[in-house]
């Protein structure tokens, strides 16, 4: 889902999906991510909220193109539970966002089909309740540059309408901006003239 563009779809807030089939209970918890990280710190909240399950699976999508992926079938049988999950995510279009689907085992074997069935619904149960949203991919950036700068900076910013936040004129100025990703070589021809000015990309 690689894309051009700097637009891209995600949701806004958590959500929840249940599936259940000859006793087994699939409960999918979607939730907005930006970093692995933050996938990571979910997991580990799941396994102690749901700490008598048999399996926590998870799939995620992050990045504006989705480049950053990962599946986890978590001890079910290969390509039966991350796939279906990051497939449902794909099918809807999203990225930064995991989901991760726990299951309660039933007593009764369902089968690779009927694994895979189960994942998949119980995730697009969780993505169909979700609120979407729209996000512009960017990067914060802190510019420095002197009194006398001034003016051509603020130009800059004006025209291409960017964000600002943490401004501080001084003798020294200092503020940070936000340049969304298909602004940037824009950004960058407008301020290359500019004397004593720097910008450094947030993190």
């Amino acid at each position: 889902m690689i894309s051009n563009s700097d637009e891209y779809k995600s949701i806004s807030a958590p959500s929840e999906g249940l599936f259940k089939d000859q006793g087994s209970r699939f409960i999918a918890l979607a939730y907005p991510v930006e970093s692995e990280a933050e996938v990571k710190a979910l997991l580990e909240a799941a396994r102690k909220e749901y700490h008598d399950a048999r399996h926590h699976c998870v799939a995620y999508r992050i990045g504006c193109g989705g480049e950053l992926w990962r599946a986890s079938d978590d001890g079910e049988p290969a390509g039966s539970a991350g796939r279906p999950i990051l497939g449902q995510i794909d099918s809807a279009g999203l990225s930064d966002i995991a989901v991760i689907v726990v299951r309660y085992f039933g007593g009764i074997k369902l089968g690779i089909p009927g694994l895979i069935r189960a994942y998949k619904t119980a995730t697009a149960d969780a993505l169909d309740k979700a609120q979407k949203c729209e996000k512009i991919a960017g990067s914060w950036m802190k510019l420095q540059f002197s009194y006398e700068a001034m003016p051509e900076v603020m130009k800059a910013v004006k025209d291409l309408a960017l964000p600002q936040r943490a401004q501080d004129f001084g003798m020294d100025c200092t503020m940070e901006v936000r340049v969304r990703r298909t602004l940037e070589q824009d950004f960058f021809e407008k301020t290359k003239n500019i004397l004593n000015f720097s910008y450094q990309k947030e993190e």
